[in-house]
């Protein structure tokens, strides 16, 4: 993709008036890092807005105690909206970014967000629009964790992992991770979705042995 026409690929962007496309386009840099990469930490400022054109990335939270949650991730044609909070309130992150594939974005200056979005309606319309979903996202996320079973949230994890196959390829740290759970209660819940002949388990990989039983639990709502 040509540098000059990364702001299509972001709906709200390429609506904008073309003076305020012109200065995205002039004061941003095509940044690139390999998949592993920490792109932000607890503890540290945004410098940048980013932009992800291609790849993904993992935001997550580590407890005091060592626990892991994924917060959400980012695909490309998304924004932060961590990167944003922090941006706006001139605070640090509370969170970690990772890299899970080898990704580029756009990066745009701390000053020329901060001047776009007093100044331009339409900019600030972008980031709010996108801020206000991925918070609605993670009040969702929220809802999952205190209130749906974690049996029901396993086997949809499973089956969103997937992807149509028989094979997942996963730890059960990884697994408590994406669920905001710990990992003894993941391995608890596996083995009895073994013991049901449902899964069965090798090291790092989970087979769907009956596929059909856990779509039927994860279509449960409690």
């Amino acid at each position: 993709m040509m540098p000059d026409v990364w702001v299509d690929r972001f709906g709200g962007l390429s609506r904008l008036d073309n003076q305020i496309k012109q200065t995205l386009l002039a004061r941003s840099s095509i940044i690139e890092a390999p998949r592993g990469t920490v792109i932000f930490g607890p503890g540290k400022s945004p410098e940048n807005m980013l932009f992800l054109l291609d790849g993904a990335v993992r935001v997550q939270q580590t407890s005091e105690g060592g626990r892991e949650i994924v917060l959400y991730r980012i695909h490309a044609g998304e924004s932060c909206v961590l990167t944003t909070a922090c941006l706006l309130a001139y605070d640090d992150y509370a969170a970690e970014g990772i890299a899970e594939t080898d990704i580029r974005a756009a990066a745009i200056p701390r000053p020329v967000f901060d001047d776009l979005v007093a100044n331009s309606p339409a900019f600030r319309n972008f980031v709010f629009f996108a801020f206000s979903k991925r918070i609605t996202d993670l009040f969702l996320m929220i809802d999952e964790v205190a209130f749906q079973r974690i049996d029901v949230r396993l086997a949809q994890k499973l089956h969103e992992l997937a992807q149509g196959g028989t094979e997942v390829q996963t730890t059960h740290q990884q697994l408590a991770a994406e669920l905001g759970s710990a990992r003894e209660v993941i391995s608890r819940q596996l083995q009895e979705f073994q013991r049901r002949g449902w899964v069965a388990q090798t090291r790092g990989t989970i087979t769907l042995t009956d596929a059909d039983a856990l779509a039927k639990l994860a279509q449960h709502r409690s």
